[in-house]
Formats: structure tokens, C-alpha cells, sequence
């Protein structure tokens, strides 16, 4: 059957339209007819977005109805042979028509206790993130999960699974192309099988700085920049992989961009590695089509972003902006190795690494492209974000001091309980970020050190992690929190230790390269969504020496991320692919 075009679908009448896209939205022909009057499209991202806006606006009983024409998996309509011609090639893709009486059972028992707990299906896009098929294990895994989810967001995860089918289906009614959305997937798939010992063996993923693992990732990826064009390949000396595409004549100034490669511990496959392979994908149709820009590109994987393995975080981008600090190489792992024995065993040269530092004039900026990390663009239905800033934030380790006692004997009124103090100042901490709307405070770590059932704790240790859009919405936040500490531990007869571990100021996107970003978004066709940074990235460690802007990719799974769960899919990751394209190409015309 031969495909649909853009064009056939915007001069078509309503009715033959809708005919076009019949099956999108299982037995819900209305979202279509609906989003048509919106017509001319100028893309299939412009038109995913234009459906889900009209179930978004449509309110809960047509939410709610649009969920109960779904079929269950493996369920009655399947063995009936009643399901549409899409849900049946989606269900056997993923095997499902094909379970075993167990497997059969197991779904079935787990489809009625969710329908039983939330009144709608349980539903996933089968065909899952790379539209191949989900395992049937990962399906009912999927659905033991979700069955102890919150009423309110299992109605939204199954609409944003609605959306995926409906994007599925609309692909294969194209036959839209996503071979470059597929090639970044497959890629950073492949470099998820390398993974520390003690963490491979539990099917986790983790990656730090110079373990094993981390250095067959940096071969594994030195060799997929070659294979993908790049003109000249290196490791450096902290480990970061080096691809340069070079520009039209050797004198051309290059752009910067990359992302790191190591993870957090048990985290995701595309944290920092999604900003990797998109723009690689970019370098790969540049040499298959033989084409030379007329600045030189500079992909760079950088070896330490997350701080795992050393207290050294951003070591691979701050060495290249003068920032590697040579009391780093004293400092040891658990194991007791330092990181100067982990270079050397490397066959790093630690006295090459002052040579790192970049000079700006080489360079025309930096942009860097990185999964989302939370739940935002996941909510609003947008594949794409333009970052705006990178948030300030500071850290501090701390404990309070009071007097360990008989929780029997002791009576409330005489105590100096540390615990309850550090409990006090977490609810204000709670409470004073959110009179920002947009700063965030998190005590992460809280520990009762020796602690027992029957002792009024006399110390409690404690984190204190704060973030906001610019260095004085941050520091006021830190000056009322320190000060509601000092308070607190004054009342309750405590004593206050604080220490900042970590200061890192906000990097404002550089209005120019933000606005390639936006005007690279505009053009595929995807609503423009401008929103700051949270989480830290090497941009802001770059921002020190160059113009940085980044793109955020929406994720899977409510944006989870530096969890196992965190996903996106080769769709979202095609857009981002075209809209780096669209930005080399914005720059090749500016600067001819």
C-alpha cells in the first residue's frame, strides 16, 4: 500500500483526510477530524502534537472514554480474534498472541486487578520505544509496575501511551523515515552492554571513571566515530574521545559539542550519551554525502561528568577550560586506588593534561543535546525543549548534635533529639523552595549514625542540595534556610555543623545559539517550550570559555532518569538528529 504524503493529506477534503488517518486513535476517529481543521501541516511532528493538544483539551470523560476502546493485552478481544488490524499487529509483534498458558494467565489476572484499581485498561505501546516490539517480559513487568501507580498519573501514562501508538501508526502510514533516530538508539544500546563489575552481573548499568567498563566504552565509542567519518580519532589524557570532522580549509574554526559517558550507578542508557551520538549521527550524513562546512566540528565524549567513582565531578569538560585541579589525582575510591594509580594503569599521562585547556578563539561555541532528566516535556506532549539556563546551585554535608538518651525515660519536654531538628529543617526546606516556583532544595542524605530503636538520636548527618535559575535566587534561598537552621538548632538546644561541598554558578544560554535552537525546533515543525536546567551538565562547565546552548529531548517514563527506567524513543531522538542538522546548517549559511 502505497504510503501518504504531507501534501495529499493537507489538500485532501475533511472527510478524505480522515479516511487517511483512520486507526490512529483506537476507535476514536474524532481526535483526527478534530486536529485536521488545523491544516496545512508542515510536518508529522507538527500533527502528532495537534492530536494530542485535543485529547489534552477534551477533558476526562473523553480521556477516560478514549482508554475504554482500548482491548487489553492478551485479553478477550485478542482469543476472539476481535481486535482491530493495528492492535493485532502490535500485540503479535510483541509475542503476545503467541503466551504460554502461564504467561496467558499472569497478564490476565494482572489486566483485572488494574482495570479493578483504576477503571481503564492497562495500556503500552507494545512496539515500545524503538517501534521493534517490547519482550512479553518487560510487558508484564511494565505492568506489575504500573498496577501500584497513582490513579491521577496512570490516566496520563496511558494517554502518553495512547500517543505513542497513535505515532507508531502514523509512521507506518508515511513511511516515515526515523533510520537516524534508529542508528543513535542502536548505538547507545550497544555501548549499555559495557557495565562495572558487581553491576554487570545484576543487569545494572554503571560506568565510572577508568573502570574497565569505562574504557572499553571510550574504544567502543573511538571507534564508532570512526566508522562514522570522523576525520581524526584520540583518547586525551583524562579519557575524554575526541572526533574532529574538519571544516573547509584547515584554518576553518570548529564547533564544540558532546556529552559524557559515564553514568551514575544502576542509571540509565541515554543520560549524556544521547548527546553524543545525535550530533555523530550529523557527522555520518555530512561524510556520506561528501559534504565539508566551512568550520570544523569537535565531538567530544567526555569521560567524567557524575562524580561517582572520585569527589571530582565535571573532570572531563573542566579540563578543557583549565579547571582539572591537581589535588584531584590524591584523592582515592573506595578500594583505596587514587585516581593518579587509575591514570597510570590507563596509560593516561597526567603531565599532558595542562595541554588540554581550549582556547575560545579556536571555537565558534558549544552546544550540547541531553535527555531531559524530568517530567516536563513528558507532561506537556513535546519531543523537544530549549534550555534556557543552567541552574545555579549549591551543596552542603551537615550534622546536628544533640544528647543521645532513653526514649523511655527521657520525657519529650527534656530532650535534645538531633533528628527531629534535621526533621524541622526539611520541612522548611520543602516549604522555602517552593515559595520560588522554580528553585528546588532536596536533603538526599540522612542518616541517624549508630542509631537505635530505643535512643533518642544525638546526632543526625544530612545533605543539603539547592538549585535555582540565577546565582542570587539561589544564594537568598541558601542565606534563609542556613539562617532557619541556626534557628532551629538555637530552640531545640542542638549544635550546627555545615560544610559547602559545592558551588556552581548559573549559565545563562547564549541568546544567539538559543535562538538557532528555537529556529531549528520552529522549523520541524514542534511548538517552541523554553525551560531551565536543574540538573547540572558539561554546558556550564563550558560556558566558562565559550557561548553554550542546549537541547533537551524529552524522556519516557515521566522523565525518570539516573534510573533504569529512563528512556526515550528513536522518534524524539530523530527530531533532535534533524534539528542539529538544522542548526550545522544555519551556521554554514551565516558564516559563508
Amino acid at each position: 500500500m502505497a504510503s501518504i504524503t504531507l501534501d495529499q493529506l493537507n489538500a485532501a477534503s475533511l472527510d478524505e483526510a480522515c479516511a487517511m488517518l483512520d486507526g490512529l486513535y483506537e476507535h476514536s476517529p474524532w481526535i483526527a477530524r478534530a486536529a485536521l481543521q488545523q491544516r496545512p501541516f508542515i510536518s508529522l511532528a507538527q500533527l502528532k502534537h495537534a492530536m494530542a493538544h485535543i485529547v489534552s483539551n477534551g477533558g476526562r470523560d473523553a480521556q477516560l472514554a478514549l482508554l475504554r476502546a482500548h482491548p487489553e493485552l492478551a485479553g478477550k478481544a485478542m482469543v476472539d480474534k476481535r481486535l482491530t488490524a493495528e492492535s493485532s499487529n502490535e500485540q503479535s509483534k510483541a509475542g503476545l498472541t503467541q503466551c504460554t498458558p502461564a504467561e496467558f494467565e499472569k497478564i490476565q489476572t494482572l489486566n483485572a486487578a488494574y482495570n479493578a484499581k483504576f477503571g481503564f485498561p492497562f495500556i503500552v505501546a507494545v512496539r515500545g520505544p524503538r517501534g521493534t516490539g517490547m519482550q512479553k517480559a518487560e510487558i508484564i513487568a511494565t505492568l506489575e509496575r504500573r498496577l501500584h501507580g497513582h490513579p491521577d498519573y496512570e490516566l496520563q501514562e496511558c494517554l502518553r501511551n495512547v500517543h505513542r501508538i497513535a505515532e507508531i501508526r502514523l509512521n507506518d502510514k508515511f513511511g516515515a523515515s526515523i533510520e537516524r533516530g534508529n542508528q543513535v538508539w542502536d548505538w547507545q544500546e550497544t555501548l549499555a552492554q559495557y557495565s562495572d563489575t558487581g553491576f554487570a552481573e545484576q543487569g545494572q548499568l554503571t560506568v565510572t571513571y577508568l573502570t574497565d567498563a569505562h574504557r572499553a566504552c571510550a574504544q567502543r565509542i573511538a571507534q564508532d566515530m570512526t566508522n562514522a567519518g570522523c576525520d581524526e580519532v584520540r583518547i586525551d589524557a583524562v579519557g575524554n574521545v575526541v572526533g574532529i570532522y574538519e571544516g573547509k580549509g584547515n584554518e576553518a574554526r570548529r564547533l564544540m559539542t558532546g556529552s559524557h559517558y559515564d553514568t551514575v550507578r544502576n542509571g540509565g542508557k541515554h543520560d549524556g550519551r544521547l548527546g553524543i551520538y545525535v550530533p555523530l549521527a550529523c557527522v555520518q550524513q555530512l561524510k556520506g554525502q561528501g559534504k565539508r562546512l566551512p568550520f570544523g566540528i569537535e565531538l567530544i565524549a567526555f569521560a567524567e561528568e557524575e562524580g561517582q567513582r572520585f569527589k571530582a565531578t565535571f573532570l572531563g569538560s573542566g579540563a578543557l577550560t583549565g579547571d582539572f585541579q591537581p589535588e584531584w589525582l590524591e584523592q582515592v575510591d573506595a578500594d583505596g586506588i587514587s585516581m593518579r594509580q587509575a591514570m597510570q594503569q590507563a596509560g593516561l599521562r597526567v603531565e599532558d593534561i595542562p595541554a588540554l585547556q581550549r582556547k575560545a578563539s579556536d571555537y565558534l561555541g558549544f552546544v550540547e543535546v541531553h535527555i531531559e532528566q524530568g517530567p516536563v516535556l513528558n507532561e506537556l506532549n513535546l519531543p523537544l525543549g530549549i534550555v534556557t539556563s543552567i541552574n545555579a546551585s549549591i551543596r552542603y554535608t551537615g550534622d546536628m548534635l544533640g544528647v543521645s538518651c532513653h526514649a523511655g525515660t527521657t520525657p519529650m519536654s527534656m530532650r535534645a533529639d538531633a533528628a527531629m531538628g534535621v526533621a524541622e529543617l526539611m520541612l522548611y526546606v520543602e516549604q522555602r523552595a517552593a515559595q520560588d516556583g522554580d528553585s528546588v532544595a532536596t536533603v538526599g542524605i540522612l542518616n541517624v549514625p549508630n542509631g537505635s530503636i530505643n535512643v533518642v538520636p544525638g546526632r543526625c548527618e544530612f545533605s543539603l542540595d539547592m538549585r535555582a535559575p540565577s546565582d542570587a535566587q539561589r544564594d537568598a534561598l541558601a542565606h534563609d534556610v542556613l539562617k532557619k537552621a541556626a534557628v532551629i538548632a538555637e530552640a531545640r538546644g542542638l549544635q550546627l555543623n555545615l560544610t559547602e561541598t559545592m558551588r556552581a554558578s548559573a549559565a545563562p544560554s547564549a541568546p544567539v545559539w538559543q535562538q538557532r535552537w528555537e529556529a531549528a525546533v520552529t522549523a520541524l515543525g514542534v511548538p517552541l517550550y523554553r525551560m531551565p536546567s536543574g540538573a547540572g551538565h558539561d554546558a556550564m562547565k563550558l560556558h566558562d570559555l565559550l557561548p553554550q546552548a542546549m537541547l533537551f529531548v524529552r524522556g519516557q517514563n515521566a522523565g525518570i532518569s539516573h534510573n533504569p527506567l529512563e528512556s526515550t524513543t528513536s522518534d524524539d531522538m530523530q527530531l533532535a538528529v534533524e534539528a542539529f542538522d538544522h542548526v550545522l546548517a544555519q551556521l554554514a549559511a551565516e558564516l559563508s
